[in-house]
């Protein structure tokens, strides 16, 4: 290709998300046969909503008609539960789809971005779209450090992502350290409050009431996703809370039609699914807890998580593990893209999968 037809340099720049390698291609790679288990990627191991399955099974013959380009219903619904009015959210192709449109709508070669090492990735990906400034904040003995993004803020700083659980590594900030932190912050910043993990959370005082602040008129978007305890990962639903402005401001840079017909249909009846969500933290509360206790037994070292994977670090390169567990039909997520070469980013399965894991732990290591 002619030289002289390059990208832009902020382009250049741009590390792109790598997910992990699908089960069909591991399978393909290593000539597995028997139970594969992916364990890479914080999906469900209960699979999907029932009644998600059972309302996308009904609306496959409308497939032939576009969708609601405003997800009409499911931002209704949405709003009667929170307690808000329809123009304070915007559905997206998963709550991750939000995030460029973030950048885009308040960021730019003049101004800055704040996020902490060890967060989604997918935030460094949404400020180098925006061609933004990109802030970096270090962390303190692996949880992230408030004080020092405090700190880092600039006359520039524009936006600060906070995932909360933070991924890959499962930590949380606490209440009393996010009021402190938004009674210390200009009221000129927006924060993004990413929260896919909190519906694994229950009965826990020390996590953070995120809505708070909105009510209170702070700057702040809250991002949620259908992907996790609903299991819908692969029809791609999330949604964000925000000001009417902010969210008005959004809608205008989104594509037309950009949450399919079958995936509203489905976050519309997942909302509903009481009973598929109870099961899932049950699955979860009990998998952590057996697994804190095989990781200990074996002398790793991993961090309690408040969502639904285990970040584990074996003190090797982690490739070395990552394929290892391969070649015994489990896939696990490595973590070198979030400057972590040692350690694992492990969902938590079933009763079943996480025996196998640990079994294949041990017979590796």
């Amino acid at each position: 290709m002619d030289k002289g037809f390059e990208a832009r340099e902020f382009v250049k720049k741009i590390r792109p998300y790598k997910p992990g390698k699908p089960i069909e291609e591991v399978v393909r790679e290593l000539h597995l046969k028997g139970e594969i288990i992916k364990l890479a990627s914080n999906e469900n191991p209960l699979g999907t909503s029932p009644l998600a399955l059972e309302a996308m099974q009904k609306a496959l013959n409308e497939s032939y008609l576009y969708p609601d380009d405003n997800c009409f219903y499911l931002i209704r619904k949405l709003a009667s539960r929170l307690g808000v009015d329809p123009e304070n959210i915007i559905a997206g192709n998963g709550s991750v789809e939000i995030l460029p449109l973030l950048t885009l709508a308040y960021l730019g070669p003049e101004y800055s971005a704040i996020v902490s090492q060890g967060s989604f990735i997918w935030y460094k990906i949404a400020i180098n779209i925006a061609a933004g400034e990109l802030i970096e904040v270090p962390l303190k003995n692996h949880m992230r450090d408030l004080n020092a993004m405090r700190s880092a803020i600039k006359e520039n700083t524009k936006i600060i992502f906070l995932d909360n659980p933070m991924n890959p590594l499962g930590i949380i900030n606490t209440r009393d350290e996010i009021e402190n932190f938004f009674r210390q912050i200009p009221d000129n910043i927006l924060v993004v409050m990413d929260e896919a993990y909190h519906q694994y959370i229950v009965n826990k005082p020390e996590y953070p009431d995120s809505f708070k602040y909105y009510k209170e008129g702070k700057n702040i978007i809250i991002l949620h996703t259908f992907s996790k305890i609903y299991g819908l990962a692969g029809a791609r639903l999330g949604y964000g809370l925000a000001d009417e402005e902010i969210i008005s401001n959004l809608m205008k840079l989104r594509i037309s039609f950009n949450v399919n017909r079958i995936s509203q249909v489905a976050g519309i009846a997942a909302l509903d699914d009481y009973e598929h969500v109870k099961r899932g933290r049950a699955v979860n509360d009990a998998g952590k807890e057996f697994l804190y206790d095989a990781y200990k037994k074996l002398g790793f070292f991993y961090l309690p998580t408040y969502g639904n994977f285990i970040f584990v670090d074996f003190e090797k390169d982690s490739n070395i593990i990552s394929e290892s567990l391969q070649r015994e039909g489990i896939i696990t997520r490595t973590l070198k893209q979030y400057g972590f070469p040692n350690a694992l980013r492990i969902t938590i399965g079933t009763e079943e999968q996480n025996k196998q894991l640990i079994k294949a732990l041990k017979k590796i290591l």
